[in-house]
């Protein structure tokens, strides 16, 4: 793989790297610290085109690929993670199946606004009892005249109570088959419950919400067959870990920037800490995770976008880039002594919300086993 980024992808970055640094860094705070949807920064992405990055221009994309997706996302990660967990729920997962397996009519009403950020769309997929074992799920959806009944509970809904239509993975058919329906706020039956309160990402609102008797027009049954849901999700799913783990790189990157700041201007000892050897090592070690980091992203993100094989790379790409941001964090903490315990440094925020990446898109120890798999097959 050729790692030099092309003219395309070196415009993303430093597009996003300026929105990152005029827009989002000076509002980190104050976002969390209000614990609400960030409306205004998520219409701003979706006017610079971020939500239709991935998507062709013909139906409102903007023709970009995964790379400059995983670019993009890693600048607004080293502004606010909240924030992008956010946006990249709606230029992901909330919009590929309407993308791929809408009408026109879901389209043109849905997805064309959710490209622009004047529609939120949101993924039921986790359980209670359901969560790495997808296949568990007991949401379900009974035949009836015109449509389904969609019965079950689902967990960990980001953006639910904002949302104006949800991707839900329920069984159906004969077979009770893994099956993608598509549910609009409006429909009966459709309950948005509690939410839940988390460590980090505080201004991306997760709850909980339940199906009871919602009626789902024929029309809104995306699986084109009963069943065929598991290889849209397995599909998708890949994608998911390599952009969690551009995520990664980009809160990792703002851990380290805090850090190398802090370091140079602390002083003990009548000098700067950053000429201990000590915290030398820890800056070493950082930096080179981070590095190590974004070339096996960007590798995963190359080898989907050639049409290559490319899941067993997603897997270890978001285990690896995840599991460094989490390490560079927890450096970063060490660096700061006190301060890294201190509110008034974002640090703090840095090592709560990167606890995020590494549960998203599957955990650590299931993307292992996942790899290990893969080294038979």
């Amino acid at each position: 793989m050729d790692f030099e980024l092309s003219e395309d992808h070196r415009l993303i970055k430093e597009s996003f790297s300026r929105f990152c640094d005029e827009r989002i860094i000076p509002n980190a705070e104050a976002l969390d610290e209000a614990h609400e949807y960030p409306y205004a920064l998520f219409r701003e992405l979706g006017d610079l085109g971020f939500f239709g990055m991935r998507y062709p221009e013909e139906v409102g994309g903007t023709g970009m690929d995964l790379l400059a997706l995983c670019l993009a996302l890693r600048e607004i990660s080293r502004g606010s993670m909240s924030l992008a967990g956010c946006v990249a729920m709606q230029a992901l997962m909330g919009t590929n199946f309407l993308y791929l397996l809408g009408n026109d009519d879901i389209k043109e009403r849905l997805f064309k606004p959710a490209l622009l950020g004047e529609k939120i769309g949101a993924i039921c997929m986790t359980e209670p009892n359901a969560g790495s074992d997808l296949m568990g799920i007991t949401t379900n959806a009974k035949k009836v005249d015109g449509g389904y009944l969609l019965n079950g509970q689902k967990m960990w809904v980001t953006a639910a109570p904002m949302a104006d239509f949800f991707t839900v993975f329920a069984k159906a058919g004969p077979d009770n088959a893994l099956t993608i329906f598509l549910v609009e706020k409006d429909f009966k039956g459709l309950h948005v419950g509690r939410a839940i309160d988390k460590m980090g990402v505080w201004a991306l609102p997760t709850s909980e919400v339940a199906f009871s008797d919602c009626f789902v027009p024929d029309s809104h049954r995306l699986s084109r067959e009963y069943g065929d849901g598991r290889d849209h999700l397995f599909t998708v799913l890949a994608e998911i870990r390599i952009i969690t783990g551009a995520m990664g790189l980009g809160i990792g990157q703002a851990a380290l920037d805090e850090a190398v700041k802090y370091a140079a201007e602390r002083k003990q000892f009548g000098k700067p800490i950053n000429s201990f050897q000590a915290i030398q090592l820890k800056l070493a070690e950082m930096a080179t995770d981070l590095e190590a980091a974004t070339h096996i992203v960007h590798y995963a993100a190359w080898l989907k976008i050639s049409g290559k094989p490319h899941l067993q790379q997603a897997a270890m790409a978001k285990l690896f880039a995840t599991e460094a941001a989490a390490s560079i964090c927890d450096k970063a903490a060490r660096v700061l002594a006190s301060y890294g315990f201190a509110m008034e440094y974002p640090v703090q925020r840095f090592l709560r919300d990167v606890r995020f990446t590494l549960i998203g898109g599957g955990t650590s120890e299931i993307l292992k086993l996942t790899i290990a798999k893969g080294l038979y097959s």
